[in-house]
């Protein structure tokens, strides 16, 4: 007999201490509803989280004050209980000298990577046996600027996301119009400068995914609202600039940046946000060349979508706007990749940030 399958969503927030941060929900796959199960307070700004399924582990950013005074980053570790669909803080730790915006982990479960985007700074955090926050190992400071005077006047780190072998770590810099590659040295526990691909000038690169068939990658581009495809060299480690297309319909005048990206499970279809335009752009992809078609823009049913995630069969979408403090649920044409709207969802203070994830019970 297999064990029952549970769909749990977390989600991360702009909250002050005193304040629900962090939250789960389980998830209804015949309707699409969520149901709060747990919350937590007590974490500044807990705004992106990481999910460990297998260790039942959930990690978030936070931001807290130094000894001297300085605002400075933290990660928090937590304990999932699957059964109940709460979770529970082991512990919490001061890493990176600035905020954080992003958390990824290793797939080898021995690091977390936190980069900073106002800081400009990539941070290497070990990870205890059992699963806690251990020691900052080594930060990576980067330097210079990109094209756009105001976006881009220094450095911006804004996501890091590992190859589909786990071997590289891109980060992809905003405010330079790069993505850095580092590999880690587990004998010195230092990030490795691997390689730089350049994007072209005034992107601003925020996220980054990569194709299941493991020879394309995807970034969006938070400045000039654009996807950017890359041909990808496993072996090397290097990407190769396909074409860029944009995430607005050609009629749009208003101001706009985007925020995420996410493939289908079948490679077959691309997504992206617009904040400003409030839309999910969907695009089909080609398998053999990487390059992208416009299917569709879809309203957000809300306002600053700065995060989203298709869930694990792909059947369903879930939105954070941030601006209208909502969650808001799609059902998944898989054939076609169109999003429509379910009439599902929840109200969350300035949700930034939605993970969901089956856990067997």
């Amino acid at each position: 007999m297999t064990a029952q399958q549970k769909l749990l969503v977390f989600a991360g927030s702009y909250a002050e201490l005193e304040g629900n941060g962090v939250y789960s929900y389980t998830f209804n796959e015949q309707t699409g509803a969520l149901t709060l199960q747990d919350e937590f307070s007590g974490l500044k700004n807990p705004t992106f989280l990481n999910v460990d399924v297998k260790n039942r582990k959930l990690y978030s950013i936070g931001e807290t004050t130094s000894a001297a005074g300085a605002k400075v980053g933290e990660a928090s570790a937590f304990e999932i209980d699957p059964v109940k669909g709460t979770f529970t803080l082991l512990n919490r730790a001061e890493n990176v000298g600035s905020t954080t915006c992003h958390i990824q982990r290793d797939p080898s479960d021995r690091y977390l990577i936190v980069v900073s985007y106002h800081g400009g700074m990539v941070g290497l955090v070990s990870l205890t046996e059992d699963g806690r926050i251990g020691e900052l190992l080594d930060v990576k400071q980067h330097e210079g600027k990109g094209a756009h005077p105001e976006r881009q006047d220094r450095p911006h780190p804004h996501s890091s996301f590992f190859s589909p072998d786990g071997r590289f770590l891109f980060v992809q810099d905003l405010g330079l119009d790069l993505i850095r590659i580092y590999t880690i040295d587990d004998s010195k526990g230092q990030l490795v400068l691997h390689g730089e691909t350049k994007t072209h000038a005034g992107a601003g690169p925020r996220h980054l995914t990569f194709h299941p068939n493991g020879k394309f990658a995807f970034v969006i581009n938070e400045v000039d609202s654009s996807i950017t495809s890359f041909a990808y060299d496993a072996e090397a480690g290097k990407l190769t600039e396909l074409e860029s297309v944009p995430t607005l319909p050609s009629d749009f005048t208003g101001e706009n940046t985007t925020a995420e990206i996410a493939i289908s499970q079948d490679g077959a279809y691309l997504y992206g946000s617009n904040r400003g335009h409030d839309s999910i752009v969907v695009y089909a992809v080609d398998g053999a060349t990487g390059k992208l078609s416009l299917v569709e823009h879809v309203s957000a049913e809300g306002e600053h979508p700065r995060h989203f995630a298709l869930t694990p069969n792909g059947d369903y979408m879930l939105v954070a706007n941030r601006d209208t403090n909502n969650i808001v649920t799609f059902k998944v044409d898989k054939a076609s990749g169109r999003l429509t709207y379910t009439g599902q969802q929840v109200t969350v203070s300035k949700p930034v940030c939605v993970q969901p994830f089956y856990f067997s019970v």
